[in-house]
């Protein structure tokens, strides 16, 4: 009964809209797959549509946060900070506010990928991505997590989620060192600001996985309160 109360609370309180939040930032960092195929395409119309969708969600995602921010309750009672929350979502909104960067970078340049590093790039781009889905799914267990009390099996299952996630984390590092080293072997060929830009791409791409990690990181934290 007392567990019915409490979710009967959640269910109006802006708390549910953080699992929104990351869902919408999640799909805007999943829209860089298509995206970065219609690059290696240089099929630019696609691309524009394809940043346009992207640009939308993370617009939708700052309404979220906003909504967050202002309509969080003060002094209501909860396992967890009301500072630890809005730490949480502004960590996962600039997941959405760099898929967004990227999109527009590549765009606004016409940016080509170098053929030779296209598989690796896209296998990048995909494992950055799930590091996002791997966020989104252990911010989607904190339903569970208030009902339980932030106690047991729940704790544990998130904690595993999170250890994946750090997993995840640590491939896009090896893949991200891969890459520049095929990079490097290619840049002469290559034009030199392109190749400038490129590896500061790869670094952007890079930090979806690191920003995710932080995700992970203040729910882990929040666990352990």
């Amino acid at each position: 009964m007392a567990s019915h109360s409490i979710l009967g609370v959640f269910a109006k309180s802006p708390l549910k809209a953080l699992e929104e939040h990351i869902k919408t930032v999640h799909e805007a960092a999943s829209l860089l797959k298509p995206f970065f195929t219609a690059v290696c395409e240089e099929n630019w119309t696609e691309a524009t549509e394809l940043r346009y969708q992207i640009s939308q969600l993370e617009k939708k995602a700052d309404v979220i946060k906003r909504d967050v921010r202002m309509n969080l309750p003060r002094g209501l009672f909860l396992p967890v900070e009301r500072t630890d929350i809005l730490e949480l979502i502004t960590q996962q909104d600039k997941i959405a506010n760099k898929a967004k960067d990227l999109a527009g970078r590549y765009l606004g340049r016409e940016l080509t990928i170098p053929v030779q590093i296209q598989p690796s790039f896209m296998a990048f781009v995909e494992r950055n991505i799930d590091a996002t889905a791997q966020a989104s799914k252990a911010i989607n267990e904190f339903d569970e997590l208030l009902e339980t009390g932030f106690r047991g099996r729940e704790v544990e299952l998130v904690e595993r989620m999170i250890t994946e996630l750090d997993a995840i984390e640590d491939d896009t590092d090896e893949m991200q060192i891969s890459i520049r080293q095929q990079l490097k072997q290619i840049e002469d060929e290559l034009n030199p600001i392109d190749v400038m830009v490129t590896y500061r791409m790869i670094e952007w791409i890079g930090e979806l996985a690191d920003l995710a990690e932080r995700v992970g990181s203040r729910l882990e934290l929040m666990l352990a309160r």
